[in-house]
């Protein structure tokens, strides 16, 4: 998989090297379960911290949007 630079805002969770975007997404799996961000009520659903609400663009999405989130903030 090639290398995509993430943005200021992602590189502040999973770094600021190129990495494959399943890199990315695995990162961005172990920072929301290390902070507990999953909602207690679903745990399909993700709840935006400070650092991750600029990445999605709201306070809470589902899982399967974090692909889409993540695209917008990769290059």
């Amino acid at each position: 998989m090639k290398p995509m630079t993430p943005s200021a805002e992602l590189a502040e969770i999973v770094g600021k090297k190129p990495l494959p975007r399943t890199e990315v997404t695995k990162k961005m799996w172990e920072y929301i379960k290390k902070h507990d961000l999953q909602a207690p009520e679903n745990r399909r659903n993700i709840n935006a911290d400070a650092k991750l609400k600029p990445i999605f663009g709201k306070d809470q999405i589902s899982m399967f949007e974090l692909s889409k989130c993540l695209n917008a903030h990769l290059s």
